[in-house]
């Protein structure tokens, strides 16, 4: 195992494009922490450079105590499973599994050895002399990350590894890579746009944006407690209601005839952004919050209600055994839930 440190580490390219701005971070021995944000907001190249398959434009990595800058991807002692399982079609699994022990000189022992130990763990057995065409993809997957295990690694990288996989595959696969990831105590870098994997997986979650880290927090600390609109917004199915409140006699006011039952935050400006989890919003009350449904989204353990709440989009979580149709509906907004962010930056006040 590994700490992975990133000091200032910055990505710019040739046309003065900064896929990562300075960031700076450390990723303790055995930690699983995934990177989530967007399509172009840098994980991927945060994951490539640690992998050394992107050169650092500026700032140092560290893997364990040492530098790597200018190390080769092969001398890192890493092991990285792609989205694509990178699988030689014209090998067996046993095949893929041991190529790269057999490309850095290991025994034909030592091979056959790691490679049941790796089987036995993944439930691979019966697999071993089959090509990756005869595997479904859950299977495909599996004898990727057996690849990687078998090299015993200091550190996993995973970019996207679930994203060709179907829904019920992916929740599977992703309490098995966690399981197993535990079971042996490897440092992990986990890359997903996918805000449900990282939510289920991480120790902690690191959320970028444009190329900038928003936060970095465990997943509870990300989600009762998110440092900016974007993360409010990212995090979470269904998204964080975010509303623009005009603030007047220690009130928030929606429009001229909505008012929230909630006190003002002492700031600077006469404007706030307010955020409700749509979960935390409970139906009834005493008639002063009328929220106008639209739609209602059945889920079958909940459903939601979405509509309009003094002029703006708004949303509501209900149990399956809770009534409701279109047209208004009474809540009440829960004081001690509610998230405030600054109107023009967007961060969390």
């Amino acid at each position: 195992m590994a700490q992975v440190t990133l000091n200032r580490v910055r990505k710019t390219y040739p046309n003065g494009f900064e896929a990562v701005q300075p960031c700076s971070l450390e990723i303790p021995d055995g930690e699983l922490v995934v990177l989530v944000g967007p399509s172009g907001c840098g994980k991927s190249t945060l994951l490539r450079m640690i992998a050394g398959l992107e050169d650092i434009t500026d700032g140092e990595l560290f893997i364990g105590k040492d530098v790597v800058n200018d190390k080769d991807p092969a001398d890192r002692n890493i092991a990285m499973v792609f989205q694509n399982y990178a699988l030689y079609p014209h090998m067996t699994v046993a095949k893929n599994m041991g190529y790269g022990l057999k490309n850095r000189g290991a025994s034909k022992a030592e091979i056959e050895t790691k490679v049941q130990e790796a089987a036995r763990i993944l439930n691979l057995g019966d697999y071993l002399d089959r090509r990756p065409s005869q595997l479904s993809g859950g299977q495909r997957q599996r004898v990727a990350m057996g690849r990687a295990i078998v090299r015993d690694p200091e550190l996993f990288l995973f970019d996207e590894p679930l994203s060709n996989l179907d829904a019920k595959l992916r929740n599977q696969m992703r309490i098995e890579i966690r399981a197993l990831q535990q079971r042996l105590g490897v440092t992990s870098v986990y890359v997903t746009h996918d805000q449900v994997e990282a939510m289920t997986m991480a120790d902690r979650i690191i959320v970028l944006n444009a190329g900038r880290i928003e936060q970095i927090g465990t997943p509870t600390e990300i989600y009762e407690h998110p440092a900016s609109t974007f993360v409010a917004s990212f995090m979470g199915a269904p998204a964080m209601n975010i509303l623009s409140a005009k603030i007047a006699g220690g009130q928030l006011h929606l429009d001229g005839a909505t008012t929230l039952a909630i006190p003002a935050p002492a700031m600077a400006q006469d404007s706030v952004l307010v955020g409700f989890r749509p979960e935390d919003v409970r139906l009834g009350g005493d008639g002063s919050t009328v929220l106008e449904v639209q739609i209602i989204e059945e889920l079958g353990a909940n459903r939601l209600l979405h509509g309009q709440l003094g002029g703006q989009p708004f949303s509501v979580s209900i149990s399956k055994e809770e009534q409701a149709s279109v047209g208004p509906v009474t809540i009440t907004l829960p004081a001690a839930r509610v998230h405030f962010f600054h109107p023009e930056r967007g961060t969390r006040v």
